[in-house]
């Protein structure tokens, strides 16, 4: 006779089992890459070679830190939105023993992950150095090298990021804090992309922004099963409904990681032959790799999740199915993991670096553009794919949510969906069109760029009322857990939201971040760095979004203020912002002066009266989104007069205009006590 099944909660967790694999599988694949790809050789005869120690050791101990921190942000997530929850109080009060084990698990892990970041750190610079760690001249020279290096820098804020999201988890009491440490902690995932080759290749912006995606996904898709398998005896019932959320999020993410990883192909293969070198062998035996997990992930969709519901209801024993497939796509996770190690220390096909650079290339990591003409505006073209990706992303959610509505017999004003859709493709343009390639080298085309993204492009957008958009076409989930409408409401009605949502300060915050901008070093550090001009154009840009919202948004937030005060407040920074583009016109000083004199562009004569003009475009193109903005809250000023008055004329239709008798009636009492006072 056949035991009865066990229920959820009393099978034993292959957790530890399962991050084992992970590591054991992630070692095996890390050593047999790196051994036959030549990464653990020592250097060539006359170079300083740090010893086999650091060699050898630093791939495991960089999958050691790959693993823990991918269990980290999974652990964090899960906790944050997919695991039910009694009340807001029951959590709040860590009596939710689901969320309280992945706290557990995420302090455990996170700190495992800060302390391999900072081995990884000590490493790798003894490595780049070839001092040995215990070489007496290793020690000043890494305290005199630790933040200068962006590669030691990067890893070091990486570190930082995970001992922050340890300790955090280890106080946690809400799931509000495992919101904010999931952002932390994905933060210190991302900011890894901008080490390994993509940081110094040829073709910069374009292979960072595919490592970034490419660090993300796989962190939250292998973490999020190792955090499903590792947290499997406290979820019991619920198990089936967080693996179903959970294969949402790992679609996106294999999309994501697909994408990324053919697009960073891209930037280290110049010919298919390539491929059959070290670099590309690793790259192919990753591909199969992922189209392995695509392939399990696909029989997860399909017919495990399934099997897991239908346990729940008759208490079958079809949930081990999706357990033995889970404990597989761990191991192949572990192996893609291990191959990546080796890939970093492996060198690619196509050089990292270009020999002689140009100074603009040297400074921006592109060519110097020739000189405009009037067909630039059309025809030069130079594709970020970051932001294309974010733009063409944003405008497909926006239709599915459109469609959604039209399904279910609501309607959604054309005009909306056409600035929003109108808004990106400005954006599109500005980022990958003749602002993007110019903007790097002149500053007359910078502030172009940059009145285009803070004050033209948030206009569209927030006409757009994407908010309102989203609220109606989201599901609620009724099941205790967060989904993104859930998310939406909660920065709706945060208290953060009321400090910025104020007119005053959303002003305060779009007219200072010009002056902190331009007068400090940060504009040097947005041309010459691919961070920083990230960086600069997601903060105008949202900037941009909150004082225009604040204006004239339609979507929920904090009151509003009356129509009369918005414009006092429009009024007064479109004179703050005028004085700004007049005292660039006006300055004798060149901004950001080592960048513009060191790149010194053929077709421009005179950096300073380039930068005087400038000041002139940001002056006038200033006054025409701030025109615009004027003319909108006037319209619905005059929009809310009117429909105040038919509300009124509609109720005085009602009660045969009482309010108006009212009123004469108590003139005709004043009349009489007049009269009787006389």
């Amino acid at each position: 006779m056949s035991s009865p099944a066990r229920p959820f909660a009393a099978v034993r967790s292959p957790g530890p089992w399962a991050v084992a694999l992970v590591v054991v599988a992630g070692l095996g694949a890390s050593v047999l890459a790196a051994s036959l790809s030549g990464a653990v050789a020592p250097p060539p005869a006359g170079l300083s070679d740090a010893g086999p120690v650091v060699r050898w050791a630093l791939p495991p101990v960089r999958l050691v830190h790959d693993v823990a921190a991918a269990l980290t942000v999974g652990t964090l997530v899960l906790a944050a939105t997919m695991v039910p929850g009694a009340t807001r109080k029951a959590s709040a009060a860590l009596e939710e023993p689901r969320r309280a084990a992945a706290f557990r698990i995420a302090t455990a892990s996170a700190f495992v992950w800060a302390i391999a970041g900072v081995v990884v750190v000590l490493f790798t610079f003894a490595d780049a150095s070839g001092l040995a760690l215990g070489d007496p001249r290793y020690a000043p020279e890494l305290l005199r090298s630790l933040w200068s290096l962006d590669t030691l820098r990067i890893g070091l804020i990486s570190a930082m990021a995970a001992f922050v999201v340890a300790s955090g988890a280890a106080v946690a009491r809400a799931r509000s804090v495992a919101v904010a440490l999931s952002v932390v902690a994905l933060f210190g995932i991302a900011v890894l992309g901008l080490a390994g080759h993509a940081g110094g290749s040829s073709e910069h912006e374009t292979a960072v922004n595919a490592m970034g995606v490419h660090l993300l996904s796989a962190t939250l898709w292998t973490g999020g099963l190792l955090a499903l398998i590792v947290l499997r005896p406290q979820l019991g019932t619920a198990l089936p409904a967080v693996v179903r959320r959970y294969s949402t999020v790992a679609l996106w993410a294999f999309i994501a990681l697909a994408a990324s990883g053919v697009l960073a192909a891209t930037t280290r293969f110049a010919r298919i032959a390539d491929l059959m070198t070290s670099y590309g062998i690793i790259v192919m035996l990753k591909a199969a790799a992922l189209v392995l997990l695509g392939f399990a992930g696909w029989w997860h969709r399909s017919s495990t999740i399934d099997a897991l519901e239908r346990r729940r209801a008759d208490g079958s024993g079809q949930g081990r199915a999706f357990l033995r497939l889970a404990m597989g796509e761990v191991v192949v996770m572990g192996l893609a993991f291990g191959l990546a190690t080796a890939l970093a220390r492996t060198e690619p096909p196509v050089p990292e670096t270009v020999p002689n650079p140009s100074p603009a290339l040297a400074l921006t990591d592109f060519p110097e553009p020739p000189a405009p003409t009037a067909l630039s505006w059309i025809t030069a073209w130079r594709v970020d794919w970051l932001f294309l990706a974010v733009a063409l992303l944003a405008i497909g959610l926006y239709l599915a949510g459109v469609v959604r509505l039209a399904r279910r017999g609501d309607r959604w004003p054309v005009l909306r969906t056409v600035t929003w859709i109108l808004g990106w493709l400005v954006f599109i343009w500005a980022t990958s069109g003749v602002l993007g390639i110019y903007g790097r080298v002149a500053f007359s085309w910078h502030m172009t760029l940059h009145m285009i993204e803070a004050m033209v492009v948030p206009i569209l957008l927030v006409l757009g009322a994407p908010i309102t958009l989203a609220l109606r076409a989201l599901r609620k989930r009724d099941d205790g857990t967060l989904g993104p409408r859930e998310l939406l409401l909660g920065v709706i009605h945060s208290p953060y939201l009321k400090v910025v949502g104020n007119p005053i300060f959303a002003a305060v915050f779009f007219f200072m971040s010009l002056v902190v901008f331009y007068w400090t070093g940060l504009f040097e550090l947005a041309l010459t760095t691919h961070t920083g001009h990230l960086v600069m154009t997601v903060h105008f840009l949202l900037a941009g979004y909150l004082f225009a919202w604040v204006l004239v948004g339609i979507d929920p937030g904090p009151p509003k203020w009356s129509p009369a005060l918005r414009l006092i407040v429009l009024f007064a920074t479109i004179a703050f912002h005028a004085f700004f583009g007049v005292s660039i016109m006006s300055g004798s000083t060149l901004l950001a002066p080592d960048f513009f004199t060191t790149i010194n562009v053929s077709w421009i004569d005179d950096p300073l009266a380039d930068q005087r003009y400038g000041g002139a475009i940001a002056w006038g193109i200033g006054e025409l989104p701030a025109l615009m903005l004027a003319l909108l809250v006037a319209t619905q000023w005059f929009r809310a007069d009117k429909a105040e008055s038919r509300r009124r004329d509609r109720r005085a239709d009602r009660d045969g205009d009482a309010e108006l008798a009212a009123y004469n009636e108590r003139l005709a009492r004043l009349a009489e006590r007049d009269q009787a006072s006389h």
